[in-house]
């Protein structure tokens, strides 16, 4: 028998609210659980099965960290039963040596298969850099890609914390380690220094493209102004070779290799996300997902800049 003085709970004095959460609880458990599953069941890999295969390596978002698809690259290079691989790239590129490490891991695996590119809706900057070395580029004639060239960003608050009345005092041991503060502007020393800088590694990415491509040096810096092409562009520049799709580029070298359409595909990387986002659901997942692939800023000289290979 209820105690008359007792304050009324939570759930008594909210029903309709306590419904709610109850649901949401509910919907997030068994989302979770459902995607735990998954995981344990591998998705759509078919690392087990027997016979000659394809990979099918996917290369998505900002590039921030290349870890995942050159441990992934190795592993199809160093497995005699996958004849040939897949690169799917929809990326609009990224930081400068995450796109040169995928550049030297796709470069190590065509030296052994043969690597067919799929463009998707974007395989610009540091995604062409991580193409350039196959050995063929498919794309749709609406990707947008080439972008080849170097960008960074630099942020200077100076005016802000004039209006708001703030100063900042920035020690340094040298004059350029601090070069890209956000808080004093550039002397003309610096920002020779940081385009100096700039520019080796847009030679770096122009010379890595002609190697891969075998163009002509002087060909590739005619087009590495930055400007980003549509795939049917690209083609009649010698940046792409096909125009077709991810089924095209799949049929493409099932013929270089000789494999039937009934032979198996390894696809990865798998998404290694920590327990309690599966656990709780795809919402919490892809916050983990965005979190994971946040710019990372570096310390030292340009700490408040971004040096990327991007659109």
């Amino acid at each position: 028998m209820r105690n008359p003085e007792a304050k009324p709970g939570f759930s008594e004095q909210h029903p309709l609210l306590f419904g709610i959460m109850l649901i949401i609880v509910a919907v997030a458990l068994f989302t979770g659980a459902m995607a735990y599953f998954r995981a344990l069941g591998g998705g759509k890999s078919t690392r087990n099965l027997t016979g000659d295969k394809m990979g099918l390596c996917k290369i998505e978002g900002a590039i921030t960290d290349a870890r995942e698809v050159t441990d992934f690259l190795r592993e199809l290079r160093e497995d005699d039963s996958v004849k040939g691989v897949v690169l799917r790239i929809d990326s609009p590129g990224g930081a400068v040596a995450p796109s040169q490490e995928l550049y030297q891991a796709v470069k190590a695996l065509a030296k052994v298969k043969p690597v067919v590119v799929s463009m998707g809706t974007a395989a610009a900057s540091g995604g062409y850099y991580a193409a350039a070395p196959a050995t063929l580029i498919v794309a749709n004639s609406g990707t947008i890609t080439g972008s080849i060239g170097v960008r960074a960003e630099y942020v200077n608050l100076q005016g802000l914390m004039d209006k708001l009345g703030l100063k900042s005092d920035l020690m340094a041991s040298g004059k350029f380690k601090a070069a890209g503060s956000p808080t004093t502007p550039l002397t003309p020393e610096q920002r020779a220094y940081l385009m100096a800088l700039i520019m080796d590694l847009h030679q770096q990415f122009v010379a890595d493209v002609a190697e891969g491509r075998k163009m002509p040096l002087d060909a590739v810096e005619k087009l590495a102004d930055g400007r980003a092409f549509t795939g049917r562009q690209a083609q009649a520049l010698g940046l792409v070779d096909k125009l077709g799709g991810l089924e095209t580029a799949s049929a493409t070298l099932r013929d270089m290799v000789k494999l039937s359409d009934k032979a198996g595909v390894i696809e990865g990387p798998e998404k290694k996300l920590p327990l309690l986002p599966r656990l709780l659901g795809a919402t919490l997942s892809a916050l983990a997902q965005v979190l994971s692939e946040a710019p990372q800023h570096a310390s030292g000289a340009g700490a408040n800049m971004i040096l990327e290979f991007r659109q």
